[in-house]
């Protein structure tokens, strides 16, 4: 069984360079989230990734991810499209509700309550347009006449992960997705979702294994366990202004290298093939993590 592995950019004003320091290091992904506001400084997927095509030639590139209902559909296919082909066709678009910002969609018109409506409404016009159809349709939140986008994305299709925690998620990535990309999440109840989807992939008439398994993880990952450990709950209780001191263990991949790789190898046999890894370190440290990561840990579960 083929172990993909990705890491997110830790650098805003460097994002170029920072992903061509992963594609040295043999990560098969660079990735990217997004928030319009938030508790500190936060980049835009679409942005950021393109600052990454330009630098590097090999690594894949993965929004994690898109907060798709504060994009019109078709803007958002627009984006994704252009993104596929200026990087020749390595863009995977990871997509989630957010909502635990609700100020960021006030700002931004969207009711945060209609924001799951939002996302099952736009993905199949998003499938269409990427492929280059000719797209009509009325809903509650997208109206298009006889639109077309050229140039058409690259990769036919291009690839489409759903995030998130909840059965309404997991209902998403069966009827619409090519991957599932769940965060704080234990191994078990990795393998619940995926029990889950692969019955509802079924339900929507398409295979069981439609949806491929993969995890989005922040990790921590240093000779010294417990040092380890205090990085990820100081730097974790920051970004997210909440106390993570109770929960960095259950949910974060951290430790020494055996450590990880321990803990890896768990969400491996409960399913998932691809990780999606962000550093839980400070930023003068995320270097360091990223190098310590590829040179004594991924090996060990590729």
């Amino acid at each position: 069984m083929s172990i993909e592995f990705g890491m997110s950019l830790h650098s805003i004003d460097d994002a170029a360079g920072n992903a061509r320091r992963l594609e040295d290091l043999g990560y098969d992904y660079a990735g990217c989230g997004e928030h319009v506001s938030f508790h500190g400084p936060t980049s835009n997927s679409f942005i950021s990734l393109a600052a990454a095509a330009g630098a590097t030639h090999r690594i894949r590139l993965i929004s994690a991810i898109v907060l798709l209902p504060l994009y019109p559909a078709t803007l958002a296919a627009k984006l994704a499209a252009t993104l596929d082909v200026v990087s020749g066709g390595r863009y995977h678009m990871g997509i989630g509700i957010g909502g635990e910002m609700p100020r960021e969609f006030e700002a931004c018109g969207v009711p945060v309550t209609e924001r799951g409506a939002r996302v099952n409404e736009a993905l199949p016009l998003i499938r269409r347009l990427l492929a280059g159809e000719t797209v009509s349709a009325e809903g509650r939140f997208n109206t298009l006449h006889d639109v077309r986008l050229q140039p058409r994305a690259v990769q036919q299709p291009l690839p489409i992960w759903v995030s998130g925690r909840k059965d309404a998620a997991m209902r998403r990535a069966a009827r619409y997705g090519d991957g599932w990309m769940p965060y704080m999440y234990t191994p078990d109840m990795l393998a619940d979702s995926l029990t889950k989807i692969r019955a509802w992939s079924i339900e929507a008439g398409r295979p069981a294994a439609a949806v491929k398994p993969s995890l989005f993880a922040f990790i921590a990952c240093h000779a010294d366990r417990a040092h380890a450990l205090a990085m990820a709950t100081a730097k974790l209780g920051a970004q997210y202004a909440q106390d993570f001191s109770k929960i960095a263990d259950k949910y974060v991949i951290v430790g020494t290298p055996d450590d990880c790789q321990a803990r890896l190898r768990e969400y491996r046999d409960a399913g998932a093939t691809t990780f999606f890894l962000s550093s839980a370190c400070p930023d003068a440290y995320a270097d360091e993590n990223e190098a310590l990561i590829a040179r004594e840990v991924l090996p060990a579960l590729r």
